[in-house]
C-alpha cells in the first residue's frame, strides 16, 4: 500500500504555497514544461539556496515572519525561514515535502554567534525531507555559496537521488558539523515547539518585547570584519 502523501502537499499557516511571493517565485525558476519531478525538486533547491540569503541574525521568529511569503519578501532567512519556502515552492508544483528538525554541533557561526547561542551546539536546526522517485531523500537548501565561501565550507549539492544534510568536513580536513539529535519530522512547522525551545535553548540571542526575534548582526561582516 503507498503512503499517504496528501499531509506533505497541503497548504498550512507556514507553508503558504499558494500565495502570490511563492507562486512568483516558481515561476522565476521553472520554465513551462519539460522538466521532471526530480528536476523540478533539483532546480527549487538551488534557488532557495543562492537566491535567498543565509542570516541568523535578526531573524524574525513572529508568526508571520515563519511564513514562506514573508521570507521572499525579505530576500534571507535562517535554515527554518529558507526550508519552509523550499516546501512551499515543492507543494506548489505537487511535490511532497516535510520540515526535519535536528540539533547539531559546530554549526556555521562566527565566534560572536557562539557567544550569543550559549557554545558550538544549535538546537532546532531545520531541513527538508522530499519525496522523490518514490521514496524519502533529505536536502539542506540552507547555506548559500557565497557564505560558504566566507566560511571556508563547500556548499552542499543535491542532485535529487541522495541525502544532502550537512558539511561534515572543511578544506583542511577539520569537522564541522555533526548532528545530534532529530526531533523528528513534520507536516508544518511546530510552531510553540521551536519558539519556546529556542527561548529555552539560546535565551541570550532572543531579544525583543515579544522574544521572538534573534538579536541584530551580520555574518557576513562576522567572517570579514567590515561593518554590516
Amino acid at each position: 500500500m503507498s503512503e499517504p502523501l496528501e499531509h506533505a502537499l497541503a497548504e498550512t499557516e507556514f507553508i503558504d504555497h499558494t500565495s502570490a511571493e511563492v507562486k512568483k517565485f516558481v515561476a522565476g525558476v521553472l520554465p513551462d514544461g519539460g522538466l521532471d519531478e526530480r528536476d523540478r525538486a533539483v532546480r527549487l533547491y538551488y534557488a532557495v539556496r543562492d537566491r535567498i540569503g543565509y542570516e541568523i541574525y535578526g531573524a524574525d521568529f513572529s508568526r508571520r515572519g515563519l511564513t514562506a511569503s514573508q521570507t521572499l519578501r525579505l530576500g534571507r532567512g535562517m535554515c527554518i525561514h529558507k526550508s519552509l519556502v523550499y516546501l512551499a515552492a515543492l507543494r506548489s508544483v505537487g511535490i511532497p515535502g516535510r520540515l526535519v528538525l535536528t540539533d547539531v554541533r559546530n554549526h556555521l557561526a562566527s565566534e560572536r554567534l557562539r557567544s550569543y547561542i550559549g557554545g558550538d551546539v544549535f538546537h532546532y536546526h531545520a531541513l527538508t525531507s522530499v519525496h522523490l522517485d518514490g521514496r524519502w531523500v533529505r536536502a539542506t537548501p540552507v547555506f548559500n555559496r557565497i557564505l560558504c565561501k566566507l566560511y571556508g565550507m563547500a556548499p552542499l549539492e543535491f542532485d535529487g537521488t541522495a541525502d544532502s544534510v550537512h558539511h561534515p568536513y572543511t578544506g583542511d580536513g577539520a569537522r564541522n558539523m555533526e548532528f545530534l539529535h532529530e526531533h523528528g519530522e513534520f507536516d508544518d512547522l511546530p510552531y510553540r515547539l521551536v519558539l519556546d525551545g529556542m527561548r529555552s535553548r539560546h535565551p541570550a540571542i532572543i531579544v525583543g518585547p515579544d522574544r521572538d526575534r534573534f538579536a541584530p548582526g551580520s555574518l557576513v561582516a562576522d567572517a570579514t570584519g567590515r561593518p554590516a
